[in-house]
Parts: C-alpha cells; sequence; structure tokens
C-alpha cells in the first residue's frame, strides 16, 4: 500500500504543475493579446518549460506499443513491463530535470541510468520500432545533464545507439545514432538557453530594484542634509533678527535678507537635488558656513591650503561642512569655530573643531571611527551615517569625538586623483591663504 501512496501523491503533483502551468499559459496569452493591441511586445516570455513539454515525445513509441497490440513480439508481457518501465522512468525524470535540486540528486541520475538499461535491454531485445527508445532516452539525458559532462555522455549515448541498432537493423538503422545525438544535443541546448534568458531577466529586475533603492537613498540624504542645514540657519537668522528688531531695524533687516536669501537659495538646490545634478561648491558652503556662525554669535575661522579638488570631493567635503555647522549651531555652545582645509598631492584633510561644552549625555561616549558619538552630532544622527558612507564609498573616512583640547572634532579625508584636478577647485578660487573674521 506504501507505493500506492507514492502514486498517488506523484499523480496530485502532477495535476496541480499541469493547473499551474495553464494559469501561466492564460496569463501570457493575455498579456500577449493586450501587447498587440496597444502595438507593444510584452517583455513576459511565458511560464517556464517543465515536464508536459516533454510528454508529446512518447508517441514516438507507438510502434512498439503497435507491436504489442498486434502480437507480433515475442514474450507480449515481456514487452508489456519493459514499455511501463520505461515510460514511467520517463516521466520521472524528464519532471524532476525541471528542479534543479532535483535535477541534481543521485536518485534522478540512477533513474536516468536504469532508464538506460531498459533501453538497451528492449532494443537488443527486439529491436525495429523499440530502437526509437534511444531518441527518448537522448531528450531525457540532454533535460537531466546540462553541465561540462553533457558532451562526453551525448558522445557515449549516441556510440551505444549506433552499436545496438548496427547490430539489430544493419547500417540502415543508424539514423537511430544521428536521431539520439541531435535530441540529447538540442534538448539540452534549449533548455540551458531558456533558463539563462530567465536568471538574465531576474537579475535584470533585481539590479533594477537596487537602482532604485540606491536613489531614493541618496535623495533621503541629500534632503536630509540640504534641509536640515537651511532650516537651522532660518531659524538662527530668524532668532537675530528677532533680537536685533527692537534696538537696530536696519540690523534685523539685514538678517531677514539673508533669510529670503537662504530660503531661495534651498529651493534652488531642492529642485537639483531632485533632479540628481547637484555639485556642491566647497567655496559657497563655507561662506555660507562663516554667514551661519556669524549669526549664531560663533566666531568663525577658515583656512584653506592646498592643491585644486575635483568636482566629486568638493561636493563630498561641502556635505561634510553643512553637516557638521549645522550641528556646531545647533548642540555645541561654541563661542568659536575653526574650519581647515589643508592637503597634499595624494589626500585632502577637512577639518571642523569648536569649543563649545556640548551635551553632557553624549559628551560621555567616547570617539568612534565613522560614528556620532559627542556633542555637536546627535548619536546615531541620519546625517553623519550618511556622510560616512558617501566617503567610504569614495575611499576616504570620516572620524568625530572630543578634542584633547575641549569641544568637538569632525575630520573628512579623502584621496586626491591628480589626473582629474580641475580649476573649479577650492585653491583656484584665490582662498590659498589662512582667512580669519
Amino acid at each position: 500500500m506504501h507505493w500506492m501512496r507514492g502514486i498517488t501523491c506523484r499523480l496530485r503533483h502532477w495535476r496541480a504543475a499541469r493547473a499551474q502551468w495553464r494559469a501561466d499559459m492564460a496569463e501570457f496569452k493575455a498579456a500577449q493579446k493586450d501587447g498587440r493591441r496597444k502595438g507593444e511586445w510584452p517583455e513576459n516570455p511565458g511560464p517556464p518549460p517543465n515536464g508536459f513539454s516533454l510528454l508529446p515525445w512518447l508517441l514516438m513509441g507507438m510502434g512498439s506499443f503497435s507491436n504489442l497490440l498486434q502480437g507480433k513480439t515475442p514474450n507480449p508481457w515481456i514487452g508489456a513491463l519493459g514499455l511501463l518501465a520505461f515510460n514511467s522512468l520517463y516521466i520521472n525524470v524528464v519532471f524532476r530535470s525541471f528542479v534543479k535540486e532535483k535535477r541534481e540528486a543521485v536518485s534522478t541520475r540512477l533513474a536516468l541510468l536504469t532508464m538506460g538499461l531498459v533501453t538497451c535491454g528492449l532494443a537488443l531485445g527486439y529491436g525495429g520500432n523499440w530502437l526509437y527508445f534511444f531518441p527518448l532516452l537522448g531528450l531525457a539525458t540532454g533535460a537531466c545533464l546540462r553541465g561540462p559532462r553533457l558532451g562526453q555522455v551525448g558522445i557515449a549515448l549516441t556510440a551505444l545507439a549506433a552499436a545496438v541498432s548496427v547490430y539489430r537493423a544493419g547500417w540502415d538503422a543508424i539514423n537511430i545514432a544521428y536521431g539520439t545525438f541531435l535530441s540529447t544535443m538540442v534538448t539540452a541546448a534549449i533548455l540551458s538557453l531558456s533558463e539563462a534568458v530567465r536568471e538574465l531577466r531576474a537579475a535584470r529586475e533585481e539590479l533594477a530594484r537596487r537602482a532604485v533603492e540606491k536613489e531614493r537613498m541618496r535623495f533621503s540624504r541629500d534632503l536630509h542634509d540640504l534641509l536640515g542645514h537651511t532650516l537651522s540657519v532660518i531659524v538662527v537668522k530668524s532668532e537675530a533678527a528677532r533680537r536685533l528688531a527692537p534696538r537696530d531695524m536696519n540690523a534685523a533687516l539685514d538678517q531677514i535678507t539673508d533669510i529670503e536669501s537662504v530660503g531661495r537659495q534651498a529651493l534652488t538646490e531642492i529642485r537639483e537635488a531632485v533632479t540628481g545634478y547637484r555639485e556642491g561648491s566647497l567655496a559657497t558652503e563655507l561662506d555660507r558656513a562663516r554667514s551661519a556662525l556669524s549669526a549664531a554669535d560663533i566666531a568663525p575661522v577658515v583656512r584653506q591650503s592646498g592643491p585644486p579638488l575635483t568636482p566629486q570631493n568638493e561636493a563630498l567635503l561641502s556635505w561634510v561642512v553643512r553637516e557638521a555647522v549645522t550641528n556646531v549651531i545647533r548642540h555645541s555652545g561654541a563661542t568659536r569655530c575653526e574650519i581647515t582645509l589643508d592637503g597634499v598631492l595624494d589626500r585632502v584633510r577637512l577639518t571642523i573643531a569648536d569649543d563649545g561644552p556640548g551635551d553632557g549625555e553624549t559628551a560621555a561616549t567616547g570617539p568612534a571611527e565613522g560614528t556620532s558619538t559627542s556633542i555637536g552630532i546627535g548619536i546615531g544622527g541620519t546625517g553623519l551615517k550618511g556622510l560616512t558612507e558617501r566617503l567610504a564609498t569614495a575611499g576616504g573616512s570620516l572620524r568625530a569625538g572630543p578634542s584633547p583640547r575641549g569641544g568637538f572634532t569632525v575630520t573628512a579625508e579623502l584621496p586626491v586623483d591628480s589626473a582629474e584636478l580641475t580649476s573649479s577647485g577650492v585653491a583656484a578660487s584665490g582662498s590659498t591663504a589662512p582667512r580669519e573674521p
């Protein structure tokens, strides 16, 4: 009774596979029809092939079955059992060949070997129409063995089919060997190509999905850096205008004018970030940092030296200046902030240091590479994480932590490719000597 339950389960599995294949084929035909109506060809290649696509080839064995019914086969019970065994093994092998794990299983290879022995026995015993089982064996072999050994196995199987055919029917049956070789190689080639196309299509979809995720992450980082800095500057300048209004209206109006300018520039930057064409200018960012620090009653000190920078390095260091200065204004409570940019032929370093006492809760944490740990930058801040990822991608590094002399220091380092140096860098802007307010 155990074998009866096994057969029942196998029949249920085949029925389920057949139903799924029909559903996929119906969906594919509907997509084709819709594409023809719109004048487009759908990318969906249709349902993947399965064992049902190789079952019609069993009709090649109808000649042997006809011989059994007409009584032309000696020992018909042996022939009938051999035919039943061959068909059962063929169906089992071809269905398992479309599942990679089952195709490479030892049980499948043993079933294919048993199928070969049955084929040789029937062909040697009866000849004639029974020789056509060799091309069927080639189909099953090509479906099951899709690897570097296929050529060797295909040639060996062809030689075996030729030897048995010549022995039973003479040289007129040599076409059996030719059919066996073609069925083996063509089946393996078509199924391997179909599988490769589907894997490539899946890989393309995965790459497209990752590209969308990467762009979404880039966009979120840009918005965080843009809006976080800009809103901080607006808040600081608004507070300065409120303080100055009762005693110096002209100074308050200057702050309000700066707020308007910052807001307009932020709108431009957001539009550029949305389109993906934003390239930061370090000189412009340093001017904004100087203005924002002055409005927050923090004395800015900017020092610049070294060779010109590549546009990519300028953009990355602009983000560092923006994020670090924003956090100095928000959290440090400093009275002085030094921004130092220096470099040699192969490396550039940007340092932003303040003298503020900072937040006691965050100051208790020691420095760490690439993470926010102290005053000036909140623990686990999105801005610093994004900057760390950006600099690491460019081969650089970002360090943040308390200074030995007090305060907080952010240090960014980037490699410099001399072949890409451009006159649009910071040094070319005429700021090579130390500058102080």
